[in-house]
Parts: structure tokens; C-alpha cells; sequence
């Protein structure tokens, strides 16, 4: 999946033409390249591309001052039908890729008990400092009025995975310790 194809068509179906550093001043404004896997400094190169295979359309060419010249791009019917099957597949398709993590515990589990140990405290502190940060850029974006509801909606689905990590990291403990494994009733998270 090209997710700078997948963003760009996306920006320019909802906000109509834009040029280049638009679209690049909404995906950094998003943090798209953080999160999403978004290439930014590959996006101009992807606009060209995507005007080629008929997706986009230049608009005009404007020029402000002494800045450079910028083409103004519009997203085409094709370029609405491959956005509209991207999304479809983006959706649908279950994309669960490696899992690093996973590979480094199950094979690396010969490793020093008190040293695992402080490896998974030092992996729950940063996940909870991530989930801490990504609300507070949450509330100062839509404080901002950077973001709206599906924004923030988005941002808080990235903090409830961080959450489901913290919580498997709790019952995941008394694993290492040899004691009885916490059950989802135990860590006080009853729902």
C-alpha cells in the first residue's frame, strides 16, 4: 500500500486543489510521517508520478513573491476510483505485520530473568510516556483547531493500543516472576 498515494489522494479529494507544500504542511501538521508511515519527502515525487498515470490533474502554477513556483494539483475520476479501492483495502484487509517484539521474547527468553524484567519495565514506561505524549498533542491540536472529531478519534485509537499493550505487559508479568498469572479481572480493569 503507498501511503503517500493513499494520503494525497485522500487531502485533495476532501480539500480540494491544493499544491505540494499544502499537502505536505497538512501531513507534518498531522505528524503523518510518526504514525501513519507516511514518506513526506517523497511526496513530490509521488504527485508527478500520480499526474503521469492520470490520478491528478495540474491546475495552474502559482507563484507568491520570491517563493518558488508551485503546481496546483486536482485529484481526477481515476484518481477517485484508486482512492475509493485504496481506502477499501486499507479498511478491510487486515495488515498485521511483524512483530518485532514478539520475536525478541519468544526466542530471546533465555536471557537473565532480572534482566528481561528491566527491559519490559523500561518498554512499559515508554509506552506509557508515548500514550501520555500523543494526548497532549491530541489536545493541543484540537485546542488549536488543527484536528477535528475523526482526528482526534484516530489519535485516541492509537492510545487505546498502547493501552491494550500496557495491560498485556501487567498480565504478562507474574509470567516471568513464576506466580500466578493476572487474569483481565485482576489488573482493576473490569468494563
Amino acid at each position: 500500500m503507498n501511503l503517500n498515494r493513499l494520503m494525497a489522494l485522500g487531502l485533495l479529494a476532501r480539500s480540494g486543489p491544493r499544491h505540494g507544500h499544502q499537502l505536505r504542511l497538512e501531513a507534518e501538521a498531522a505528524n503523518a510521517s510518526n504514525w501513519g508511515g507516511v514518506s513526506i519527502g517523497a511526496l513530490y515525487r509521488e504527485l508527478r508520478a500520480m499526474v503521469e498515470e492520470g490520478l491528478l490533474e495540474t491546475v495552474r502554477t502559482e507563484q507568491v513573491g520570491r517563493r518558488p513556483a508551485r503546481t496546483v494539483y486536482r485529484i481526477t475520476e481515476a484518481g477517485q476510483e484508486v482512492l475509493r479501492a485504496m481506502r477499501r483495502e486499507a479498511i478491510c484487509d487486515l495488515h498485521i505485520g511483524p512483530d518485532v517484539f514478539g520475536v525478541a521474547l519468544l526466542f530471546g527468553r533465555d536471557a537473565e530473568r532480572e534482566e528481561l524484567i528491566a527491559l519490559l519495565d523500561k518498554r512499559r514506561s515508554m509506552l506509557a510516556a508515548t500514550r501520555d505524549a500523543l494526548a497532549a498533542e491530541c489536545a493541543r491540536l484540537e485546542q488549536a483547531g488543527h484536528i477535528g472529531p475523526i482526528d482526534v478519534a484516530m489519535f485516541r485509537r492509537r492510545q487505546l493500543q498502547l493501552d491494550a499493550e500496557l495491560r498485556w505487559l501487567e498480565e504478562f508479568a507474574p509470567v516471568l516472576t513464576g506466580a500466578a498469572p493476572a487474569t483481565p479481572s485482576d489488573s482493576g480493569n473490569d468494563q
